[in-house]
């Protein structure tokens, strides 16, 4: 939530214009849809924090304030979430690069923490956030982010005393039957998009309909004022034939 929150604030440039929104059409999504879409899930331990130099990940417009960006260098608690891209089994090292604070969100993490981590891979395989619809993809360490990912995947052979469900077949049969909630909420998407689309045209036809009735009103005015012409006109016209009538006889 913290990504959406930054990116908002920062959106105001200092030049008072608007530098960082999300698309019109942007919807938040839930926990359960950004991790069907994540390359990588892992649940580990932040060892060690290191500062970062500039690259594609951590430009800022401000280059000489470079003690915002850093990489963290973390341990698998557990081997990856059943369904992950990597392939790497608990105790594994490695740095995830990009995080630090920047113009329109962050990624922040704090040494000896563990975390859940949405990552993926670049094309030079470093391994980064994946922050699937430009929402956080860093979760700390509490009981209730334990619930909420104890029915979106499951890890095996995690370290003792580690409080994550743990992989069973049970569970992947489970899974398999599970409606994905990328093509559910896909669905709502498209319908709410229709449903605005019929509420535009709505809106259209009322405002079309807004200005026939007022050229309706103008034209009744207008006819009424004409008839109170003509009436006046016809007033003004019988006393005139009354006098010629006189004048003739």
């Amino acid at each position: 939530m913290w990504i959406i929150l930054v990116f908002i604030l920062a959106a105001a440039c200092p030049d008072g214009t608007w530098g960082c929104q999300l698309p019109h059409d942007w919807r938040p999504q839930t926990e359960a849809c950004r991790a069907e879409l994540a390359e990588i899930i892992v649940f580990a331990k932040v060892l060690a924090l290191h500062k970062e130099s500039y690259s594609v990940y951590n430009y800022l417009p401000w280059q000489h304030d470079t003690d915002l960006l850093f990489s963290a260098e973390i341990e698998l608690l557990c081997d990856q979430a059943w369904g992950s891209m990597l392939e790497v089994p608990a105790g594994s090292r490695f740095n995830v690069t990009g995080l630090g604070y920047f113009p329109c969100f962050s990624y922040s993490v704090t040494k000896n923490n563990n975390y859940y981590f949405f990552l993926r891979m670049d094309e030079n395989y470093n391994i980064v956030p994946h922050g699937v619809n430009f929402q956080d993809p860093i979760f700390p360490d509490t009981a209730d982010n334990h619930r909420m990912f104890a029915s979106l995947f499951q890890f095996s052979n995690c370290t003792p005393g580690t409080q994550v469900h743990s992989f069973t077949p049970e569970w992947e049969a489970q899974e398999d039957s599970r409606l994905l909630c990328s093509t559910v909420q896909k669905a709502l998407f498209e319908e709410e998009e229709r449903v605005r689309t019929l509420s535009q045209k709505v809106r259209s036809l009322e405002k079309a309909n807004s200005h026939l009735r007022e050229k309706v009103k103008t034209m009744k005015r207008l006819l009424r004022q004409a008839q109170r012409e003509k009436m006046k006109e016809a007033l003004l016209f019988q006393p005139q034939r009354g006098n010629f009538s006189i004048l003739a006889s």
